[in-house]
C-alpha cells in the first residue's frame, strides 16, 4: 500500500513539476548551487591532490631513488626521507662509532664518486644540483634557483614539462621558467646573467635562454636550469642530489639507505615507500622523526558549521518556494481529499515534490561541478601553485552528494508537506486561506537560544579559548535568530503605520505572511552573518597588524646607507642612481663619525693564516648603566621583577640596530633631517643645533646628563649579547646630552657636524635620506637594486610604504557574495509573493491601482526583507566575531602573563583588538537594499492580467 501511495506522489509531483516550470526551476537552482559546489571541491580536492607515485614522479622522475648530500658525518632517516644527525657515539650499521672526519667534494664527477661504495652496481645516475642566487632582469635583478643538471635526461622525465625551445646542451645556456620570464620580462632568446649574492651583476656568469618550461610540483618557482658543472663551481654551497636509476631486477632497499646514510646521504627510495621499515628498524632519532596524523578539531568544527548553515539556508530559501507550490496546489490537493485520499497521501505528495526537485537538483550540480572544474582548471592550477593529478572521480562521494540534494529537497518540504495536510478539504477547494496565530513558544525558544549561544561563544573565547565552543555558540545564537525571526517581521510590521500607502502594504504583506517572508529574511540573515563575521575578523586582525607595525622611517622615505664605511666612493655612486631614479625627491646626506683622522688601515685577523681585513675606526656609545644586561647576570638574581623587567627594556639587552646597520650606533645629521627622520620636537633640533647628543634611551646618560664615547681604533675583538664591545676604547669622550623621544626607531645617538668636529672626530660618508611624495614602484626597486649589486652588495636602499592593508579583497569579495545571495534570496521571497498575491494585485488593480504600483510594491517587498535580513545578519556575525577574537586574545594572554609575572619579557600586555567592519555595513545596510530594490522595480511587469473569481 505504501508502495503505491508513494508511486502516485511521484506521478503527480513529476507532473506538477512540468505544469509549473519556473517555480520547479527556482527550488532546483536554489537546491543545485551547493550542490554544484561540493561537487566542483570534491572533484578539484580530489584530482588536486597528487597521488603518491604521482609525487614521486615529479620528485623523482622516472628514477628508483634520490640520494640527496648532506654532510659527512653519518645520518639518521626514516623511511619517507625525514632525517637528523647522528648524536655523537651512536653506532652505525657496521658497529663502528660515527667520526667527525670531513669529505668534501665539488664537481658533479667527485660526488659521484663518492656516493658510488653505496650505489647498485650499473646504475644510471643524473647529478642535480641547485642554489639561490640573483639574475639580471629586463628591470633590474630577481631572485632565482639555479639548477645544475641534465633536465632531458630520460630519468628526469616527469619533473620538468618543456613548454618552449630546448633544454640547454652547453656551456653557457640556460631554460627558466615561465614564472621567470613572466617576472623578469625576458623572453627566449634573450641574455640574462647570473651572479652570487652580494656580487655585481655585470661580473657574473652570462647565460643565454634557450627553452622555457615548467616544475609541475611549483609552478611559480623562478629557477634555471643549467649543465652540471657550468655554473656553481665557484658556490660554497655543498647541497646536491644524485637521481639514480637501479639496473632491472634490483631494488634499493631498507639496507641500502641504511649504507647511504653512514656516508652523509639521505634517500628517497621507491622500494621504501612502498614497503617502509618498522619502527624497530630505525635509530632512535629517526623514530623522533614520524608525525601522528591527528585531526584538527577547530577544523572539523568549522566545516561542520559552514555545512550546516548551507544546509539551513537552502531549506530557509527551498521552504517557502514548496509553502507557495502547496499553496497554489491547494485545489488539486482538495481533490485527492475529496475523493478519499487522506493525510498521508497529501504529506507523500508535497514530500514527493521535494524528492523529486531535488534529484532533477542533484543532476544538475553533478554535471554543473564537473564542467565547472574543466572551465577552472587552469585558474586552480595557478592558485594552488601546482598541475593537477589524474582526474580522479569517486563515484560513492559523488552519490553522498546527490543524496544531500535529495535530503535538502526533502526536508525543505516537510514543513509545507504537513501544513497541507492539516488544511481541510473544503477550505482547500473554496480557496479559502483561513486565520493562523504566530506560535508563542518558538519566539521563547529562539530567544533562549540566542542568550545562550551568544554566552556560550563569547565566555567559550574569552574563559577557555576554545574554538569548537565559540563555532557551537554562533550556530546555537544563530538557530535561535532565525527561530525568532518570525516574530521579528511582525515587529517590524508594527512600523507600517508611519510609512507611506505603498510601502506601508508592502511591509505589512511581509508581515502578514510571514511563512513566506520569515524564511527568506533569515536565509538573508545567514549569509550576511557569514559574511560580517569573516569581515569583522579580518578587519580586526588587520587593526592588530597596524597596531604592531613598526615602521622603520616616515612614510614615503627612503634611505641608502653603507654597511662598510671604508667604500665612499661607491657611496656617491649609489647615491647618483637612486637620486636619478627617485626624480624630485628631497635628499638628505647622512655621516657616522670616525677617530681622527679617520684611515682605514690593514690589520691581521686572530688566527685566519695571516689574512688581513680593513678597519677605518668606530665611535661606540657606552649604556651609563653598564655593558652587560643586569638581567642576565650574576646580580640579576637579586632584581625584583619590576628591576629586571626595565633592565631588560634597556641598552645593554636589547643594543640599537637603526636600519640593521651596526655602524649606524652614532649618526651625523644636520638638524634639518630630524623633520625627515620623522622627529618633530623643537627642542630636539635645537639641542642639536647647540651641539647637544640627542639619545634614544636614557641609559646612555650619566646623572650629570652626559654621554660617553669609546673610540676604537683596531679592531674590536669581543662584544655582549647586544653587539656592545667589551673591549677596552683607545679613548674615551664625553658630550652632555639629550633624551629624544620618537615613535620610530632612531640611531643610538645623533651627533650635528659641528658637534662631531668639535669633538676631534672625523666624518665619513655614510649615505642619503630620501623624502618622496610617493612610494618607489617596482621597476624603481629592481632598478636600485641592481645598482647595489654592481657596487659589491655593500649598499643597501631601503623605502618605507607604511603598513599595506591587507584583506580588502577578501572584504570585496565577501560584500559582493552577500550582495548576490541577499539579492537573490530577497527576489526569490519578492517572486513568491507575488505569486501567491496575484489576486490581491488584481483587486488593487480593479479598484484603480495604477500599473506602475505593481513594480513599486514589488520593489518595496524586496528592499524591505533585504534589509531585515542584512540588519539582523549584521548583528548575528558579531557574535562568533567577538568569540574568535576573544579566543585569539586569551592565548596570546595565556603566552604572556607568566612570563611577565616571572620578569622574563617587557613587552606590555597584549590588546584585545575589535574593529567594526563599517564599510562592509555601510555596503550591506544600504547598497543591498537600494541594489535589491531597483532590480526587483525594473525587472517587475507593471500589468497585472485579471483573474478569474474563485468558485
Amino acid at each position: 500500500m505504501a508502495g503505491s501511495t508513494w508511486r502516485l506522489a511521484l506521478r503527480i509531483a513529476r507532473r506538477d513539476a512540468r505544469r509549473a516550470k519556473g517555480r520547479s526551476a527556482l527550488v532546483v537552482a536554489m537546491i543545485a548551487l551547493p550542490i554544484l559546489g561540493a561537487t566542483a571541491a570534491d572533484l578539484a580536492l580530489r584530482s588536486g591532490t597528487v597521488s603518491a607515485e604521482e609525487q614521486l614522479e615529479r620528485d623523482l622522475g622516472q628514477s628508483d631513488a634520490s640520494f640527496e648530500w648532506v654532510d659527512s658525518s653519518p645520518v639518521a632517516q626514516n623511511g619517507k626521507g625525514d632525517w637528523t644527525f647522528l648524536e655523537d657515539g651512536d653506532e652505525s650499521v657496521d658497529g663502528e662509532t660515527a667520526t667527525d672526519e670531513a669529505v668534501t667534494w665539488e664537481t658533479s664527477d667527485e660526488l659521484v664518486e663518492l656516493a658510488a661504495p653505496v650505489l647498485p652496481s650499473g646504475s644510471t645516475v643524473v647529478y642535480q644540483r641547485s642554489d639561490y642566487l640573483r639574475a639580471s632582469t629586463a628591470h633590474g635583478v630577481a631572485d632565482i634557483e639555479l639548477v645544475e643538471t641534465e633536465a632531458d635526461a630520460p630519468i628526469t622525465e616527469g619533473m620538468r614539462t618543456l613548454l618552449d625551445g630546448r633544454y640547454p646542451e652547453a656551456a653557457g645556456e640556460t631554460a627558466v621558467t615561465s614564472a621567470f620570464l613572466d617576472e623578469s620580462g625576458l623572453a627566449v632568446g634573450d641574455e640574462l646573467t647570473v651572479n652570487d649574492w652580494g656580487e655585481p651583476v655585470d661580473e657574473g656568469t652570462p647565460l643565454t635562454i634557450v627553452g622555457e618550461y615548467e616544475i609541475p610540483l611549483a609552478l611559480d618557482s623562478n629557477q634555471l636550469v643549467v649543465l652540471p658543472d657550468s655554473v656553481l663551481l665557484e658556490s660554497s654551497y655543498q647541497y646536491a642530489q644524485l637521481l639514480v636509476s637501479a639496473p632491472d631486477g634490483t631494488d634499493i632497499d631498507w639496507a641500502a639507505v641504511r649504507a647511504a646514510n653512514e656516508h652523509g646521504f639521505v634517500v628517497l627510495s621507491r622500494a621504501v615507500l612502498a614497503d617502509p621499515p618498522a619502527a624497530s628498524e630505525l635509530a632512535p632519532e629517526a623514530r623522533d622523526l614520524e608525525w601522528g596524523g591527528g585531526v584538527d578539531e577547530a577544523v572539523v568544527a568549522v566545516a561542520v558549521v559552514a555545512v550546516s548553515l548551507i544546509v539551513l539556508e537552502i531549506c530557509l530559501l527551498a521552504g517557502p518556494a514548496f509553502a507557495v507550490s502547496a499553496r497554489r496546489s491547494r485545489r488539486q490537493l482538495g481533490l485527492v481529499g475529496a475523493n478519499g485520499g487522506d493525510r498521508r497521501h497529501l504529506r507523500a505528495i508535497m514530500l514527493a515534490s521535494g524528492v523529486v526537485l531535488g534529484a532533477v537538483a542533484a543532476v544538475v550540480g553533478l554535471v554543473g561541478g564537473v564542467l565547472l572544474v574543466l572551465l577552472t582548471k587552469p585558474w586552480l592550477e595557478g592558485q594552488l601553485g601546482q598541475r593537477f593529478g589524474a582526474w580522479e572521480v569517486r563515484p560513492l562521494e559523488l552519490a553522498a552528494i546527490a543524496a544531500l540534494a535529495v535530503l535538502i529537497g526533502l526536508l525543505a518540504a516537510v514543513i509545507p508537506a504537513f501544513n497541507a495536510a492539516r488544511s481541510s478539504v473544503l477550505a482547500s477547494l473554496t480557496g479559502r486561506r483561513g486565520v493562523r496565530r504566530g506560535s508563542r513558544v518558538l519566539p521563547l525558544v529562539g530567544a533562549s537560544a540566542l542568550v545562550l549561544g551568544t554566552s556560550l561563544a563569547l565566555l567559550g573565547g574569552l574563559l577557555m579559548a576554545n574554538t569548537v565552543a565559540v563555532a557551537a555558540g554562533a550556530v546555537i545564537a544563530e538557530l535561535g535568530l532565525v527561530a525568532l525571526t518570525p516574530a521579528l517581521v511582525g515587529a517590524f510590521g508594527r512600523l507600517a503605520r508611519w510609512l507611506p500607502l505603498t510601502a506601508r502594504m508592502a511591509l505589512r504583506d511581509a508581515a502578514r505572511n510571514r511563512g513566506r517572508t520569515a524564511p527568506a529574511v533569515a536565509a538573508v540573515l545567514a549569509a550576511v552573518a557569514g559574511a560580517v563575521a569573516v569581515a569583522t575578523v579580518l578587519v580586526s586582525d588587520n587593526a592588530q597588524q597596524r597596531a604592531g607595525y613598526e615602521a622603520r622611517l616616515p612614510a614615503n622615505t627612503a634611505v641608502l646607507t653603507a654597511y662598510d664605511v671604508s667604500v665612499g666612493d661607491q657611496v656617491e655612486q649609489a647615491r647618483s642612481t637612486v637620486t636619478r631614479e627617485l626624480q624630485g625627491a628631497e635628499r638628505f646626506d647622512l655621516a657616522v663619525p670616525l677617530p681622527a683622522p679617520g684611515e682605514c688601515r690593514e690589520f691581521e685577523i686572530p688566527d685566519a693564516g695571516g689574512e688581513t681585513e680593513s678597519f677605518c675606526g668606530q665611535v661606540v656609545p657606552f649604556p651609563a648603566t653598564g655593558l652587560d644586561c643586569p638581567a642576565y647576570t650574576a646580580e640579576g638574581a637579586g632584581l625584583t621583577v619590576e628591576e629586571r623587567r626595565e633592565a631588560l627594556a634597556g641598552p645593554p639587552c636589547t643594543g640599537f640596530y637603526w636600519m640593521d646597520n651596526w655602524t649606524n650606533d652614532v649618526l651625523v645629521v644636520e638638524p634639518a633631517t630630524l623633520a625627515a627622520m620623522g622627529v618633530t620636537d623643537p627642542a630636539a633640533r635645537e639641542a642639536l643645533a647647540d651641539g647637544e647628543a640627542l639619545v634614544a634611551h636614557p641609559d646612555y646618560l650619566d646623572a650629570d646628563g652626559l654621554l660617553t664615547l669609546g673610540l676604537f681604533t683596531s679592531p674590536i675583538a669581543e662584544f655582549n649579547d647586544a653587539e656592545i664591545p667589551l673591549s677596552p676604547p683607545a679613548r674615551e669622550l664625553t658630550v652632555p646630552g639629550r633624551v629624544l623621544t620618537s615613535d620610530l626607531p632612531m640611531p643610538a645617538v645623533l651627533l650635528s657636524p659641528e658637534a662631531a668636529e668639535g669633538l676631534g672626530l672625523a666624518l665619513a660618508d655614510s649615505g642619503s635620506l630620501y623624502r618622496m611624495d610617493e612610494p618607489p614602484s617596482g621597476a624603481v626597486q629592481q632598478a636600485v637594486d641592481a645598482e647595489m649589486e654592481r657596487l659589491g652588495g655593500t649598499l643597501s636602499f631601503y623605502a618605507e610604504e607604511g603598513f599595506e592593508e591587507r584583506n580588502s579583497l577578501a572584504l570585496l569579495i565577501l560584500a559582493a557574495v552577500a550582495l548576490v545571495v541577499t539579492i537573490g534570496a530577497a527576489g526569490i521571497a519578492t517572486g513568491l509573493a507575488q505569486a501567491d498575491a496575484e489576486a490581491d494585485l488584481a483587486t488593487l488593480s480593479a479598484v484603480g491601482a495604477t500599473p506602475r504600483m505593481r513594480r513599486t510594491l514589488a520593489g518595496l517587498q524586496c528592499g524591505l526583507i533585504a534589509f531585515m535580513g542584512v540588519l539582523l545578519g549584521a548583528v548575528s556575525g558579531l557574535v562568533p566575531a567577538l568569540g574568535l577574537r576573544l579566543t585569539e586574545h586569551r592565548s596570546s594572554l595565556d603566552w604572556w602573563q607568566p612570563l611577565w609575572d616571572a620578569g622574563e619579557i617587557s613587552t606590555p600586555r597584549p590588546e584585545l583588538f575589535i574593529e567594526l567592519p563599517w564599510a562592509t555595513f555601510a555596503q550591506l545596510l544600504i547598497v543591498v537594499p537600494l541594489v535589491a530594490w531597483l532590480l526587483a522595480t525594473l525587472l517587475t511587469r507593471s500589468r497585472v492580467p485579471l483573474a478569474r473569481r474563485a468558485g
